[in-house]
């Protein structure tokens, strides 16, 4: 048995995916590029409302799927330190125990 790249079920061998939306959304994802400033402005100059507000308008301005956006945007923000998640965290710790 392997798992769908995107919302990890599993799937026979023959299968990459496990339906067309999740394909769709894997690649939706790695598209989506988000700068560091605009992460750092977001948590550092906006309130939760402010911040929401702004995610809707990047979303808007580059046609990317909402829901996709924010997950992608609390991934980098977990990575430089504005929210706190788990997986983030203990990957940076062994990344910094394999040099």
């Amino acid at each position: 048995m392997s798992f769908c790249p995107f919302c990890k079920k599993k799937i026979s061998m023959s299968k990459a995916f496990c339906s067309k939306t999740c394909k769709e959304n894997y690649f939706d994802l790695i598209a989506i590029q988000i700068p560091k400033p605009f992460v750092k402005r977001i948590y550092i100059f906006c309130n939760e409302y402010e911040r929401e507000e702004e995610i809707i308008k990047f979303a808007k301005l580059h046609n990317w799927k909402l829901d996709l956006l924010k997950s992608k945007i609390k991934k980098v923000a977990a990575k430089m330190g504005y929210e706190d998640d788990p997986s983030v965290r203990n990957s940076i710790v062994e990344s910094c125990y394999e040099d």
